[in-house]
């Protein structure tokens, strides 16, 4: 497809969008669903009338992934309850760590010992497809910062979090398959890729939203109207965090969710505010009343969502243009289906022995573990850092099944399941 198709394409699409939003509102799909449906149409599974390859595109893709996965981790974290305790975070945080670790093992397993590819291959693909994924579960997730619905705030600060603490795992892969230093004996992965990366992204993060809401109170005095300059500022700490992160090799995924986290955590601390009625929802009126009271974390979030969903619609769309009619191999459903029904589930529970979490919401969590645009970022990262040319393919036939199958059962189920949920609120 020519420029001036793709660009018709994705502008018709963004105008039907538009034009049927409130009655895609209404049906018992998600709108990532509709993406789909039409890149499958569009692309080489039916009509034809593009193909997006990503082995020779890895680069511009890995860039157009790891964009929209930084804008939907700051808007994630911006509308994050306050006060932050560790009673209310210790749930997410053993999802992100332990049951990562534990899913990561899982997969392993039935990727090496099932589907026959090497162990290294087996850690990268159980690296890429373990993280849940931020910019396709909306549905699922906090809508705004006075949401306290416990189900909604677990999954979403997961999804913050487990984009972060996937990394170590995806190093370990290429470190079996020679592509990355593991050290002896490991000791150079352990002691900088999972305590030094993790720790320093963390710090990174708190330190620098506490500083840009310091910073932004500073320069709010003199302003009558800064919704502009607010924008400008939430764009500005998504980027130089993340450059710092890089440069200091830290986990910048988990720097950018931190400091947006801090950010309205001491916006609010320095106004006086609790963050019970600082609601943080683009489609709602409540936007306005919010973004008047000239905070960052606001005035930048309405701008951050329209962001992440035109990155949701292409992103998906290219997906459809990824897969082909003898992609959706048994092999690749089998997979899907051991992570939907055993993996995810199971790794919940493990995660959250010994909690308290109730026992609904630990089976609503183990079911709702979308796989997304997350996963094609690990998975184009990976190429670009010298991954075999037949390895890369047979992973990238294997990652797009589980995340087309994932927007399908996953946003089949969402709306109706929760709306059921939603019914009885759960407190945070």
């Amino acid at each position: 497809m020519t420029s001036a198709g793709w660009f018709s394409l994705v502008g018709g699409l963004m105008l039907a969008m538009g034009l049927t939003a409130p009655a895609i509102r209404r049906l018992p799909v998600t709108s990532a669903m509709v993406y789909l449906a039409v890149g499958l149409l569009a692309g080489p599974t039916v009509f034809g009338l593009f193909h997006f390859n990503p082995l020779k595109q890895s680069a511009l893709l890995e860039i157009l992934t790891e964009v929209a996965v930084l804008i939907s981790l700051f808007a994630a974290g911006v509308k994050m309850p306050v006060p932050l305790t560790y009673s209310r975070w210790r749930t997410p945080i053993f999802l992100a760590f332990f049951s990562m670790t534990a899913t990561v093992a899982m997969v392993t397993s039935f990727v090496h010992y099932v589907l026959g590819l090497s162990f290294g291959a087996a850690v990268l693909l159980s690296a890429i497809l373990a993280p849940t994924d931020p910019v396709l579960a909306t549905d699922v997730q906090i809508r705004h910062a006075d949401d306290r619905d416990r189900l909604r705030f677990t999954l979403t600060c997961e999804a913050g979090m487990n984009d972060g603490t996937a990394f170590p795992f995806v190093m370990l892969g290429l470190g079996l398959l020679g592509l990355h230093d593991l050290g002896e004996f490991g000791q150079r992965w352990a002691l900088l890729d999972v305590v030094w990366a993790t720790v320093i992204g963390v710090a990174l993060g708190g330190v620098s939203g506490w500083g840009l809401a310091h910073l932004g109170a500073r320069l709010r005095k003199n302003r009558r109207n800064s919704g502009l300059m607010d924008i400008f500022l939430g764009l500005g700490l998504i980027g130089t965090v993340y450059g710092l992160s890089l440069w200091l090799h830290a986990w910048g995924f988990l720097a950018v969710f931190f400091s947006a986290v801090a950010l309205r955590h001491t916006e609010l601390s320095l106004s006086g505010g609790s963050g019970d009625v600082q609601h943080l929802q683009s489609d709602t009126p409540a936007v306005e009343a919010e973004t008047s009271k000239q905070h960052i974390s606001a005035a930048s979030l309405v701008f951050k969502e329209h962001l992440e969903r035109l990155s949701e619609l292409v992103l998906i769309l290219l997906i459809g243009g990824m897969l082909f009619v003898d992609s959706w191999s048994w092999r690749a459903v089998g997979l899907a289906l051991f992570i939907f029904t055993i993996a995810r589930p199971l790794s919940v529970m493990v995660g959250l022995i010994g909690t308290r979490t109730p026992w609904r919401i630990r089976g609503l969590t183990g079911w709702f573990g979308v796989r997304g645009i997350g996963s094609l970022y690990y998975l184009m990262y990976a190429i670009q850092h010298g991954l075999p040319e037949a390895l890369a393919v047979e992973l990238i036939h294997l990652t797009l099944v589980v995340v087309a199958l994932s927007v399908l059962v996953h946003g089949i189920t969402a709306k109706p399941v929760m709306s059921q949920f939603w019914q009885r609120p759960k407190q945070v």
